[in-house]
């Protein structure tokens, strides 16, 4: 099997793991990576020879986009200090003192490498920890916990990895240089970010059709990380000014089949990209096991111990800090999503999976320092990364479904009905006052009026038939009913039209105009 055969299976497993996991409770990254260490067992399976340096580049912008595509600004602002202790605080200490812990345990490794150990198995996967929480059913502030965290916790271990290989590199480390390195890196990113959403932007209404706005999403996070990282900025935060930016100001209301094809487009795309990350993961079994022949138990014992400070670190930081957040809502008006039982914190903490970056990060170190000799203790660096990886996103993520169903941790559906039953008698409302600005300028026939009048109604009542009376409930099943008598119709049409492509003398083009034409009207 070569490199390309190897990929296309990758692939093939991304989509099939997908309903597979949803049949059994699992989620698909995990499964994922049971699939790339199955692969990495059989012999016949070459090694992964993807260059170190370009894995994140390659994986992350597009993993970012999508994830950010589920949010939004404003509940990125609501969540701020949620984030911060997450995001930032707990990177910071997680990678304390696995760097301690690192530093006493193995001989011979200096600190500055094991701040880079620690720095490189901090973050928990974005990517991980929502695809796990969105098949769970968790509640929605758990899920923005979760995303907000993944996504921001990558910049700040980063920077940190950054600062700590170069200091083992070069010899030489100064507080105040990473810490001014820290903040010119957030600047620059948050100027490449802003400036190519808002180029983005204007090209996306110069380019007007659906396609290539769609292909100019796609090369955008790939174009935002790669000049932030040229720039000596963060290439995550980068991506994430740039999605967000374009989240906020790059959505036309109007434009329906651009958001329905970009919906399906990113969907695809996260699900490949996510399947083949964590197909990779599992292939690095491969130089596992070559570093740890002959050394399983001393390996083993250090990687125990890192997972145990990663875990235990996560937990104690957890509890106080979740506290912290509630007394702080309760005194000032926050509308930000805090854990509110010891049962969701507790799901919180299992959640911490790692994943890509840490892979990508491990993959990364250096061979050798400025003076030619060898980074020092990196094949242990990359085992016990491998085995942190391991411990968390498979131990954790093929346990969590039964901890979450175990503590009763449950999204609150009532709420949610109840929000979209106000968002349905919302848009009720807008269809009614717009009705009434045509018949100030316009002159309707009263039968005509009446009519939309009653179209306006029902706008809210097929989003949630719960507002409507039991009269226009029923209607609204009548109407239902029409619906699908029409979908029958026009799907008897379209099979019609397919199979006049085949006949003889049929201009494929025309067919596929006329086909178009009816998925179209299936849309509306």
């Amino acid at each position: 099997m070569d490199q390309l055969a190897l990929l296309f299976v990758l692939l093939l497993g991304a989509v099939v793991s997908v309903p597979v996991g949803e049949r059994f409770g699992l989620p698909a990254p995990v499964l994922m990576t049971l699939l790339g260490i199955g692969l990495a067992l059989l012999e016949f399976v070459p090694n992964v020879e993807v260059p170190p340096d370009l894995i994140l580049p390659l994986l992350l912008p597009p993993l970012l986009y999508a994830a950010v595509r589920r949010t939004s600004w404003r509940q990125f602002a609501a969540n701020v200090r949620p984030i911060l202790l997450l995001a930032v605080a707990l990177v910071f200490v997680t990678t304390f003192f696995v760097a301690v812990t690192a530093n006493a345990i193995i001989p011979g490794l200096p600190l500055a490498a094991a701040v880079a150990l620690g720095a490189l198995v901090a973050p928990p996967d974005p990517v991980a920890a929502t695809a796990v929480a969105g098949q769970l059913g968790l509640p929605r502030r758990l899920v923005s916990i979760l995303e907000g965290e993944g996504l921001f916790n990558d910049v700040t271990a980063i920077v940190l990895y950054h600062v700590a290989i170069t200091a083992v590199v070069t010899g030489s480390f100064s507080f105040w240089k990473a810490g001014l390195e820290l903040v010119l890196s957030a600047v620059v990113a948050l100027i490449v970010g802003l400036g190519l959403g808002w180029g983005a932007n204007r090209l996306m209404d110069l380019l007007g059709d659906a396609t290539l706005q769609i292909g100019l999403t796609l090369l955008v996070p790939y174009a935002a990380y790669v000049l932030a990282e040229e720039l000596h900025g963060s290439g995550v935060l980068a991506v994430l000014t740039t999605a967000l930016f374009l989240s906020e100001y790059a959505t036309d209301a109007d434009d329906v089949m651009t958001r329905l094809a970009g919906h399906t487009f990113w969907n695809v795309v996260d699900t490949l990209v996510t399947g083949v990350a964590f197909g990779l993961i599992g292939l690095e079994l491969h130089n596992a096991v070559r570093t740890a022949s002959g050394r399983w138990g001393e390996l083993l014992g250090w990687a125990a111990a890192v997972v145990g400070v990663v875990v235990l670190v996560r937990l104690l930081w957890l509890l106080p800090a979740t506290w912290l957040t509630k007394r702080l809502h309760a005194r000032r008006d926050h509308d930000e999503d805090i854990p509110m039982s010891w049962r969701e914190t507790v799901v919180m903490w299992w959640s911490g999976m790692r994943g890509v970056a840490s892979v990508a990060l491990a993959l990364a170190v250096p061979l050798t320092v400025d003076d030619g000799s060898a980074f020092p203790n990196r094949e242990e660096i990359i085992f016990i990364a491998f085995g942190v990886i391991m411990g968390t996103l498979v131990l954790q993520g093929l346990t969590l479904p039964s901890l979450v169903r175990l503590l009763g941790v449950r999204a609150d559906t009532a709420r949610e009905k109840e929000f979209e039953k106000a968002l349905a008698v919302r848009a009720a409302k807008a269809a009614k006052r717009r009705l009434r600005e045509i018949e100030a300028v316009e002159e309707l026939p009263e039968e005509l009026s009446e009519q939309m009048l009653r179209r306006a109604f029902d706008i809210g009542v097929r989003i949630s038939p719960e507002m409507g009376d039991e009269e226009r409930r029923e209607a609204h099943r009548k109407i239902k009913r029409v619906r699908r008598i029409q979908r029958e119709m026009l799907s008897a049409a379209r099979h019609e039209v397919l199979a006049a492509r085949s006949e003889p003398g049929a201009d494929p083009e025309v067919v596929d105009r006329v086909l178009r034409h009816l998925d179209v009207r299936s849309l509306r």
